[in-house]
């Protein structure tokens, strides 16, 4: 029987000890949970700062969203509180350097002279002078204001998206914003470069450029130029890209008028044959009137002739009301 040396034991079972020591360190995390556990405290602080992240980005977003919101309001609350326009207002807008008094002036003379006209033309009727002095002195002088300014808007929107690419590039090259709107004033054709040379104007006497822009939407009541307002007012109070801002800007207002165009290319048959309507009973009661005056006469000869001719003028306009409201689009 072989003998066994007690130190040879002792070494065994030390080693023994030593091995399951160091096995146990190895798997207690496992055995204990503290691995899962360091692993979820883990993934929830990874998860945290994802989140935070996250959130910064949704604030911010959240803020950008706020300025704007609140600019278009402010620019709104404005708006509604300038509805009421002044005559001085509406002159110009039509690009009219004149002064309310001249207005009135130029139309009494309108008046005076349509009921003179409409006197020499049509003595035997007493009653059509003084409805022609009424709409030559009322009628004509405001439908010539709002065609002027029509016809004035039509050219600034024509020029704007030009007047808008030189500020990209400007603010591209490194110039201020403020430079930018001198070089419009000066080279632009009008009526924009008289409306930029405005703002350059104010903006020297120490005008904000806010006030600035919200009195060129009062001269020039355009869509665009709101939104070149609000684009401006946006940079300033939130900060940004200028420069794309704007360039998409311009891109918006070039589509924009390309759809004005489209539509307008669409709606010409239809304007040609209101047109057409229109203009059909007053051309054959005037070929009538050169070929049989007496057969016409007792239109304005008659009291019930002049009632059915004052009758027949009314459903006129009625009709050409309602063409126009049908062939005219807003977009």
């Amino acid at each position: 029987m072989a003998d066994f040396d007690p130190m040879q034991i002792v070494a065994a079972l030390l080693g023994g000890l030593a091995f399951a020591a160091v096995v146990f360190a190895v798997l207690e995390p496992y055995l204990s949970g503290a691995k899962k556990a360091d692993k979820r405290l883990h993934n929830v602080t990874d998860n945290r700062a994802k989140n935070l992240a996250k959130r910064g980005v949704a604030d911010a977003a959240a803020n950008r969203r706020k300025a704007v919101a609140d600019t278009l309001k402010d620019l709104e609350q404005r708006q509604k509180a300038k509805e009421k326009q002044t005559l001085r207002t509406r002159l110009e807008r039509a690009g009219f350097d004149t002064n309310p008094k001249s207005y009135y002036m130029w139309s009494l003379i309108s008046g005076i002279a349509t009921t003179a006209l409409c006197f020499i033309m049509f003595p035997t009727a007493p009653i059509a002078a003084p409805i022609a002095g009424f709409v030559g002195a009322l009628g004509l002088p405001r439908w010539y204001l709002s065609h002027s300014t029509k016809r004035r808007q039509t050219k600034f929107l024509k020029e704007f998206a030009n007047a808008i690419d030189v500020i990209v590039r400007g603010v591209k090259s490194g110039l201020p914003l403020n430079e930018c709107l001198g070089i419009i004033a000066r080279e632009s054709p009008e009526p924009i470069g008289s409306e930029m040379q405005q703002v350059v104007e104010q903006q020297r006497v120490g005008i904000p450029l806010g006030e600035c822009l919200d009195r060129l939407m009062d001269r020039v009541p355009l869509p665009e130029v709101k939104f070149f307002a609000v684009v401006i007012a946006i940079q300033a109070q939130a900060g940004g890209n200028l420069s794309e801002a704007l360039g998409n800007l311009s891109g918006v207002l070039r589509d924009r008028v390309r759809l004005q165009m489209k539509v307008k290319a669409l709606s010409a048959e239809a304007k040609a044959s209101a047109g057409v309507l229109a203009a059909l009973p007053p051309v054959v009661g005037t070929l009538v009137y050169l070929t049989s005056p007496t057969y016409v006469a007792m239109l304005w000869t008659t009291k019930t002739g002049q009632f059915l001719l004052l009758l027949s003028a009314f459903w006129m306009f009625c009709g050409i009301m309602v063409m126009r409201k049908m062939i005219n689009f807003k977009f």
